[in-house]
């Protein structure tokens, strides 16, 4: 069996194409998987050290804007169709699928005009225009929440097969919670609220917990930030300038990174984060309380629409990231902590977890394949 996989930009796109394409190897140990992406993204780091080998086309999101830089953008953009049309040509594959990114549509497109099949996998609850765009050019498309179903009217084929996780198997996160938390300092015996933004970080959010420190307003519980790597410098100056050692704050541990997030994602009575596809999964997974602060100004407002999936089957409350605040955060927190609802909701995400995602898309790439 021979495979590309399109993938490109963040985590969310290529993490899901590198869980596939362990999956594929797990299964078929002689199978040939290449990826395709562009030189800018993330997938220049996470697609080598998986080991798996990375061709490079060019592709960019397009703006509806007249201007001499989308010209550009457009020009280079036909000119990857043509690039991944020699790759597609030159790897014979059996299969191409694309996981996410505006990669998505030269590879696809490329791989229609020399008549192979062709999936593509949407992980949020309201696909992005590429997916709808190629929909039905595409054999199959495989999304990670039922709401997402309905939303793709023209595909060929829509099945619902959820976000298959790099190399994270949540269940070996099941460990000693109480060592987990000691880990970084705290207190087993105090309630844990974990509070991050992803990777990067989130301003806003990490701005909302400053003040919170500044304030003393979480008496009830304790807090391990996960700041972001190129944030957490910025957090540890602005407390600073309040006269707040990072160090030594109440009841809140302040660290940059973690690279066992399943582990303490399980240790903590609450999460609070963005609403990502592939957190949303975890938590599911973990079968977590959540309070979900949506990322703005996204396509779609797609986590808007992920975190409602949760919020839905009352397994999450959802704060806007406009109208976050310290006194309101602190008042959700301590509401789901007093009504006893940490039990409620973290048994609401579990019933809608979905538990053998790789079987399911493996199943669906061997009946394409058939």
């Amino acid at each position: 069996m021979k495979v590309i996989i399109a993938a490109a930009g963040t985590a969310g796109h290529i993490n899901p194409g590198i869980a596939i394409a362990n999956k594929i190897k797990k299964e078929n140990n002689d199978a040939e998987i290449i990826f395709v992406g562009t030189n800018r993204g993330l997938e220049n780091d996470l697609v080598p050290r998986a080991g798996f080998e990375l061709k490079t086309i060019e592709a960019y999101g397009l703006s509806k804007k007249i201007s001499i830089d989308n010209l550009k953008k457009i020009i280079k953009t036909i000119k990857g169709i043509s690039q991944a049309k020699k790759i597609v040509k030159e790897f014979k594959p059996d299969l191409v699928i694309g996981t996410g990114g505006y990669i998505c549509g030269a590879v696809i497109i490329a791989a229609n005009r020399q008549k192979i099949p062709t999936m593509l996998h949407e992980s949020n609850a309201f696909p992005g225009k590429a997916v709808k765009m190629l929909a039905k050019k595409t054999d199959v498309i495989m999304v990670s929440f039922e709401d997402a179903l309905s939303r793709i009217p023209n595909a060929k084929k829509v099945v619902l097969t959820g976000t298959p996780t790099r190399n994270v198997k949540l269940e070996q996160a099941l460990n000693d919670k109480v060592k987990e938390i000691e880990k970084y300092s705290l207190n087993p015996a105090k309630p844990t609220v974990l509070i991050f933004g992803g990777s990067q970080g989130a301003k806003k959010i990490n701005d909302t917990i400053i003040d919170m420190a500044e304030k003393k307003l979480n008496k009830k519980y304790q807090i391990l930030l996960v700041a972001g790597a190129k944030q957490y410098e910025v957090v540890k100056e602005d407390l600073k300038n309040k006269n707040l050692n990072i160090d030594k704050l109440d009841s809140i541990k302040v660290v940059p990174y973690i690279y066992e997030m399943p582990e303490i994602m399980n240790a903590a009575e609450i999460l609070v984060c963005r609403s990502g596809a592939t957190t949303i999964t975890e938590i599911t997974k973990l079968g977590k309380p959540s309070i979900l602060i949506p990322l703005p100004n996204v396509s779609h407002n797609h986590q808007y629409y992920n975190a409602k999936v949760l919020e839905d089957v009352n397994a999450a409350r959802i704060i806007d990231n406009d109208k976050l605040n310290a006194e309101d955060l602190n008042k959700t927190i301590e509401e789901i902590l007093e009504k006893g609802l940490l039990q409620e909701m973290g048994k609401n995400a579990k019933k809608i977890a979905i538990n053998d995602v790789e079987e399911r898309i493996y199943k669906e790439i061997q009946l394409l394949l058939k």
